[in-house]
């Protein structure tokens, strides 16, 4: 694994997530002929991407049925375990609506609205991920939106993977589209024959789906634009080094464009960190993408001294970063910027990605500087509710009239003194 200067990694890491202009016109392409030729686009994109020809886009009832009889109980169990962890911790996140009353008799306050309908793009294509159902369809139900559709690209033989028919049902989503890419954002954004449009469309994808989002944002609301996963680990010498090496390629075995770096101010874990990944990527199962992560994506950072090694993990502002230090516990208040803080040596990545209850919808890019993992807010809307009072308009009319003048609105000003005229 290289180093690098923390700057030079940002910037690799934006960089990717533009798209070529070849690929920003090719969505655009798709976007308009789904828009515009619908359900008809929709079977000629999926057979062009796809390689598969679908008389009906709908998961039967009987495909779910079927679903259930290809995984075992054990992992239905544990798809059940981890909804309600998932739940648990959503449940936590709620708010309620509120009115406050002022002396002269004002009501102000804000109403929580769930959206109507929500679209949850689950990936497909080099695995299966039913954690992705659940961590984008459990939050959505907890926020009270009624009406939640699934899409995700089917196989050659124009199936979508059985684990992720269970954990959809589990998750208790009623409409599963065989649809992906581009195309499947369109179809949610905009509406086809058999799919109804939504208001808001959430979860991961390829380039070609995040550039999707991008263009289909305003006519519907996204959740953000979701790049690669990435990794900082955060270690010092007390840490492992083959367990800090498995977990940066936990992260390397996504996709060739995944990051993984280490972040500490001790050159021998540094130097045995560096080992352990060759020797566990030479057994991994999907090296080839591991590889080309680490290779591409993967570094170093040697820093002078666990403050410095601090501020470098603010500066990447990681989706995941783990803590692996003495007194991990105390560094907690200094970081400023991570997608989802992981304490303590057994606190391992995966155990978000899966089962303790947290979103693994995660800001990439360095967007944690500013952004959120997907939460209940994300699936809820709020309306500031305003009951003025005689006496408050009496009051504050005046000064709210002048303020309108000084914006050169005079039609908002006589709104409010034609009110005070007329109960004089």
């Amino acid at each position: 694994m290289k180093i690098l200067k923390v700057n030079e990694l940002v910037s690799i890491k934006r960089s990717i997530e533009a798209g070529t202009s070849e690929q920003v016109e090719i969505v655009k392409g798709i976007i308009s002929e789904i828009r515009h030729r619908g359900e008809e686009a929709l079977r000629e994109f999926t057979e062009k991407f796809d390689r598969v020809h679908l008389t009906s886009f709908s998961v039967s009832e009987s495909e779910i049925e079927a679903a259930y009889t290809e995984v075992d109980q054990e992992y239905i169990e544990i798809v059940r375990e981890a909804a309600e962890n998932i739940k648990s911790f959503h449940e936590k996140q709620l708010r309620p609506s509120w009115m406050t009353t002022e002396e002269n008799g004002t009501i102000l306050g804000q109403k929580i609205t769930p959206l109507d309908s929500v679209g949850v793009y689950v990936p497909g294509g080099t695995a299966a991920y039913p954690s992705s159902v659940l961590m984008n369809v459990i939050p959505a139900k907890v926020a009270g939106v009624k009406r939640i559709v699934m899409v995700s690209p089917p196989d050659e033989s124009g199936k979508l993977p059985a684990a992720v028919l269970v954990a959809a049902k589990e998750a208790g989503v009623k409409e599963i589209f065989k649809v992906g890419g581009a195309q499947a954002i369109a179809a949610l954004a905009y509406g086809t024959e058999s799919i109804a449009p939504v208001d808001k469309i959430t979860g991961p994808g390829n380039i070609f789906v995040a550039l999707a989002k991008r263009e289909v944002f305003g006519d519907v609301d996204i959740d953000m634009i979701a790049g690669p996963s990435e990794i900082a680990v955060l270690a010092d010498d007390t840490a492992r080094a083959d367990e800090v090496a498995a977990d940066l390629l936990s992260q390397a075995e996504h996709d060739p464009r995944a990051c993984s770096v280490l972040v500490t101010p001790s050159l021998a874990l540094a130097e045995a960190v560096a080992k352990e990944v060759e020797k566990q990527l030479a057994v991994l199962p999907r090296r080839e993408i591991a590889s080309r992560a680490i290779a591409d994506y993967g570094a170093i950072y040697v820093t002078a001294d666990l403050d410095e090694a601090v501020e470098t993990v603010n500066q990447l502002a990681p989706e995941h970063l783990e803590v692996i230090t003495e007194n991990a516990m105390e560094l907690l208040g200094k970081i400023r910027h991570a997608g989802a803080i992981f304490i303590g040596r057994y606190s391992s990545e995966p155990v978000g990605d899966y089962f303790a209850g947290p979103n693994h919808v995660l800001p990439t890019n360095g967007t944690a500087r500013f952004s959120s993992p997907l939460n209940v807010d994300d699936f809820q809307k709020k309306s500031s509710v305003i009951v003025y009072s005689e006496k408050a308009l009496k009051e504050n009319g005046e000064k709210i009239a002048k303020f309108a003048r000084m914006e050169g609105l005079e039609a908002h000003a006589r709104a409010v003194e034609t009110r005070m005229k007329n109960d004089k």
